[in-house]
């Protein structure tokens, strides 16, 4: 079996779409390739697989240098290419964590290093990373990277990678404007960004209190048990957005950059397995996490620019799936030039959605202790007591993990696994 067929087998991918199939080649044929596709069409894998199909096994070092806009995105790209299965060392390296785990974790250099401008850019000052290897430059979300005022850093970078032979750049957005340091020449551009059939309804929902909160719980009660993002603007509104849902008893989890980042990525965790199905979030979560496909999106707060407005929607019908686009708009309140709707949407009055059936455990284990999801799963089905079905999504960090449990189990699981042994080490297991 090929390589990039094992790779789609153990992702439980059947093929890959048509953007993949082309960029897979663009990639393997040009040394300059910009790929242009929406969010949600699978540009984390269009790159990787032809990447992974250069790397060399007999150099060490850092072949693959993958520069994101976010932490989470650094992380997202650094789980996947782990669960491609190549055996190939990939580590994240981003802001927010301490300097002296990656410094542990690079010791041993990867062949794929994956990380934010601002923390690659320290790494290069203090001469803790190699650049001698280095042949392959990623800029993924390019044009985020820009709009977060990274181009200094990445200045840097780029003058400090001597052996570049192929650059990839990505982004969701057209009409990006590549400055001269990144030293594109000849560049072959794949254009899907114009190539989904989006099934995104646009609705207005108009509420007669200039705060809105009343109307979005109601909105919240008509939509019912289903996923979705209400996007702020700014993280204080979140704040207050959050304290009234509380107070509503409607459980959700927060997403903005001013969080630390162990609460971000508790954040999504939740929302990826299901403990929370609504998320109040900054712009940060309109492109480049890894969350499952939504229902619905709300602009509880009208986006500032165009690309706001398209960034969001693109989180919702996704790869012509069917999706809603909620704008929250007080009676009074103008419409940006930019935001077209399909008509306005009517509220039945219903109860409030009920709280998800999981919980999340963390338990104080991980890679790094040599702990699989099938060591976890074990623990759980044989001490936790739990059958097969009640198990729910692993995530399976370095030194830690995260597992969704029936709600009603929870505490019965953790008085019954907590501070046993998992492999040869002693565990935590707490509530998140």
């Amino acid at each position: 079996m090929k390589l990039q067929d094992r790779i789609l087998n153990k992702l439980g991918i059947k093929a890959l779409n048509a953007m993949q199939e082309e960029a897979n080649l663009g990639i393997m044929a040009a040394d300059n390739v910009i790929l242009l596709s929406p969010t949600g069409t699978g540009k984390t894998l269009a790159f990787l697989l032809p990447i992974i199909n250069s790397l060399q096994n007999d150099i060490e070092g850092i072949q693959v240098l993958i520069l994101v806009p976010s932490r989470e995105l650094a992380i997202q790209i650094e789980q996947v290419v782990r669960e491609m299965g190549t055996g190939f060392k990939v580590n994240a390296v981003y802001g927010g964590r301490p300097f002296s785990k990656d410094k542990i974790e690079l010791s041993h250099a990867p062949s794929i290093l994956v990380g934010t401008p601002g923390r690659v850019a320290d790494h290069l000052r203090r001469e803790t990373i190699s650049v001698n290897q280095i042949k392959t430059l990623v800029l993924d979300e390019f044009d985020k990277s820009l709009e977060a005022g990274f181009e200094g850093e990445m200045s840097e970078i780029i003058f400090a990678l001597s052996h570049i032979e192929k650059r990839i750049l990505t982004s969701a957005t057209q009409n990006i404007e590549v400055p001269k340091f990144v030293g594109l020449e000849n560049e072959v551009v794949i254009d899907y960004s114009d190539t989904v059939a989006s099934k995104l309804a646009v609705k207005a929902v108009l509420s007669p209190d200039k705060n809105k909160l009343q109307t979005l719980v109601d909105l919240l009660c008509h939509i019912g048990n289903k996923p979705g993002i209400i996007f702020c603007n700014f993280k204080d509104t979140i704040q207050f957005v959050s304290d009234f849902l509380t107070d509503n008893k409607i459980a959700h989890g927060c997403f903005y950059g001013g969080l630390e980042q162990i609460e971000r990525e508790r954040a999504l965790i939740k929302f990826r397995n299901g403990t929370h199905q609504i998320i109040i979030a900054t712009d940060l979560a309109a492109r480049g996490l890894d969350i499952n496909e939504l229902n619905f999106i709300i602009h509880f707060q009208l986006p500032l620019k165009e690309e706001e407005f398209t960034h969001r929607n693109g989180r919702t019908a996704r790869m012509n799936s069917e999706g809603t686009a909620y704008v929250l708009q007080w009676e009074e309140e103008p419409l940006p030039e930019f935001i077209k709707t399909d008509g306005i949407e009517r509220l039945d009055t219903k109860k409030a959605p009920k709280p998800t059936d999981w919980s999340t455990l963390f338990i104080s284990g991980g890679r790094k202790d040599k702990i699989s999801k099938g060591d976890i799963a074990g623990l759980l089905f044989k001490q936790g007591e739990l059958n097969k079905d009640e198990l729910g999504i692993i995530e399976l960090k370095q030194d830690c993990a995260f597992v969704a449990v029936p709600r009603f189990k929870a505490e019965a699981v953790i008085a019954k696994t907590n501070n046993t042994r998992l492999k040869k080490k002693k565990v935590r297991i707490t509530l998140v």
